[in-house]
């Protein structure tokens, strides 16, 4: 793994993972209240977003509605005097993901189609476009895998009410991150294995280019539509 690509894994899991709990835990052992120290740490990756959209002087959809939903917690949250509400936001990002790449299954291409688009290039564009037209197992293996990543982000938003609601407030934030990582490497070992054996399988890559053998296996995919 190369610096850059150690980076692009590190980073986002410093500022989303690990800085706002060692906050947390810092502000609790400096005698904060649960509400104060569920904020202040929040205020990490939402400045960061903020930071992130006025160097690129582009508001992405994301990051804007990681600062739109820690205000309305934060505001919720000072009117009710409740630390829950800010809890309860950790499960609206995934519910939200997970309500997008179900959404994406009913339109032209599913989530993880449009992944594989960032990563192909040249002729890999016009492959790629090429099976999802002609080869019956290449849109379901898509579809399947979208599904998946739905079932994942709708499990972890469903975990992180339940907790939020129910477990000591204390132990939510150690316990909802830990989960979050959990669901998402299993689906991405899936998802990893899943494309291996289709590429191994049907000799066309999922999210890439697919070799020598991928140009013969698209010639044949008209006569198995």
């Amino acid at each position: 793994m190369d610096r850059r690509t150690r980076r692009a894994l590190l980073v986002p899991l410093a500022i989303n993972v690990a800085l706002p709990l060692g906050v947390y835990y810092i502000l609790r052992a400096q005698g904060a209240a649960q509400w104060q120290a569920l904020l202040l740490s929040s205020v990490i990756p939402a400045a960061h977003a903020a930071v992130t959209a006025f160097v690129r002087r582009r508001v992405d959809f994301f990051d804007l509605f990681i600062v739109v939903l820690l205000t309305a917690s934060a505001g919720a949250s000072l009117i009710s005097g409740n630390p829950r509400v800010l809890l309860l936001k950790d499960a609206a990002l995934p519910a939200m993901l997970g309500l997008w790449f179900l959404g994406t299954l009913f339109m032209s291409r599913p989530s993880t189609f449009q992944f594989g688009e960032k990563l192909r290039t040249g002729a890999a564009l016009e492959e790629a476009e090429r099976a999802w037209r002609e080869m019956p197992e290449y849109r379901s293996a898509h579809r399947g895998l979208t599904t998946l990543w739905v079932c994942a982000e709708l499990l972890d938003a469903t975990l992180s009410v339940i907790e939020a609601l129910t477990l000591p407030v204390d132990v939510v934030p150690l316990i909802g991150r830990f989960q979050s990582l959990g669901l998402i490497a299993l689906a991405v070992v899936i998802t990893v294995r899943g494309s291996r054996r289709f590429r191994a399988r049907h000799g066309i890559s999922l999210f890439g280019t697919g070799g020598p053998g991928e140009r013969e296996q698209l010639e044949e995919a008209p006569s198995r539509v």
